[in-house]
């Protein structure tokens, strides 16, 4: 029998997590069981959740006993789609005290139908003709209230630092100063320009926002333009939306997903889902290309661990393709040995303020970052390679080197 398994944290005051096991396998399936007649319990039996696993202990001074459960769910309850799937695992339990998703695995049948990334991290790598190491991507910045002329600057200088991908800003939305087909049409201009003159290739991935009934439309017609990429605020819209956008053929471009609104289910201790599954596993069998979620060294940090489990789920062997993580927030080149030692070569290194801070400019910055990747790839320090890059060591000698402590 094909079926989903789920892993929860239990928080039980009553010190009893088998039960409490048994309660939501029954709870989130059949309702009852033993005051079921028995003929009943055979027609509803191919129904009923099924407890996998308990692991808990009592803590000596605590009130509550704090278990690892595993409940399997018969896919014959669900249809084989993601709200579908999260209201069955997931739906009233959430509102049960102190419960936290963990992870869900697929059975290999049920896995069918999530298509994964279109592309995937060969995809991407082949569409940039960029291989063995991480690729570069930067952020636009300060472009509320401004028009094309700067967002198109910005975009060059970007491109001519040597950055692979160039995203808008999550909160750029439809606007008359800089509207989301003239962003597409006159942005490929100017990096078609720029790759004519340098051989360097960038894809600009642009924010696909609107009502939701909309987005498909509109996606349609963004991959007409000859759009790169699309940036989807992707827990604003729901899993079933990307997964929607990833399915069409005439949309078919990358998308990548932004982390907005995640946090509001993910970052509590004890409710909620795991950064894990909800920013790794669930993203990429949904079909984003790419993931974003926060560095474990910057402004808005993730805890380590944290953040390695989303890069984890993003890239771990299974039958859809790889996505690509990319951890952001707070980065500088600085930062390229933890980066690469922590996420490795399939991963994308992202900047705002790291590109655009630098005194050079965001051309300037882009270089430092590209060197920085070069130089680390090459087994040397930050502080030899700054001896032969000027820009590289600007960035050094204005934010540090790689000795930035991750939470």
């Amino acid at each position: 029998m094909s079926e989903i398994t789920a892993t929860y944290i239990v928080h039980d005051a009553k010190h009893n997590p088998e039960k409490k096991a048994e309660g939501i396998a029954l709870g989130l399936t059949v309702g009852s069981w033993t005051d079921l007649p028995e003929l009943d319990q055979k027609q509803l039996k191919k129904h009923k959740g099924r407890v996998v696993s308990v692991e808990g202990a009592n803590r000596e001074g605590t009130t509550e006993t704090v278990a690892t459960i595993k409940i399997a769910y018969p896919a014959i309850n669900f249809s084989p789609d993601l709200p579908a799937i999260l209201t069955t695992v997931f739906g009233k339990l959430s509102l049960d005290g102190k419960v936290k998703l963990v992870d869900l695995e697929f059975g290999e049948e049920l896995k069918k139908s999530f298509p994964g990334p279109r592309f995937g991290v060969e995809g991407i790598r082949s569409k940039l003709g960029v291989h063995g190491r991480p690729l570069l991507m930067s952020i636009f910045k300060g472009i509320i209230g401004r028009n094309m002329d700067f967002l198109l600057k910005q975009l060059k200088e970007q491109s001519l630092g040597g950055v692979d991908l160039i995203k808008d800003d999550e909160i750029l939305f439809e606007n008359e100063l800089t509207p989301f087909e003239k962003r597409i049409t006159l942005g490929k201009r100017v990096l078609d320009e720029v790759y004519e003159t340098t051989g360097h290739r960038t894809i600009y991935a642009a924010n696909l926002t609107g009502r939701t009934t909309q987005l498909r439309d509109k996606a349609r017609k963004a991959s007409e333009l000859g759009a790169d990429a699309l940036l989807f605020n992707v827990f604003a819209y729901g899993l079933d939306v990307l997964q929607e956008l990833r399915e069409d053929d005439e949309i078919a471009i990358p998308i990548m997903a932004h982390p907005a609104v995640s946090g509001a289910l993910t970052s509590a201790q004890e409710y909620g889902f795991s950064h894990s599954l909800l920013l790794g596993k669930l993203v990429r069998y949904a079909g984003a290309d790419f993931s974003l979620f926060p560095s474990p060294y910057g402004s808005v940090a993730l805890e380590k661990q944290q953040a390695l489990s989303i890069a984890e789920a993003l890239t771990a062997e299974d039958q859809v393709k790889k996505a690509f993580p990319v951890p952001s927030a707070g980065i500088h080149p600085g930062m390229v040995p933890l980066l690469v030692k922590d996420f490795g070569l399939d991963s994308i290194i992202n900047a705002g303020g790291g590109v655009h801070g630098h005194p050079s400019g965001a051309q300037g910055g882009g270089k430092a970052f590209r060197q920085a990747i070069d130089t680390v790839l090459q087994g040397r320090t930050l502080e030899q390679g700054a001896l032969e890059h000027e820009e590289l060591k600007i960035a050094i000698d204005l934010w540090g080197s790689a000795e930035a402590v991750a939470k």
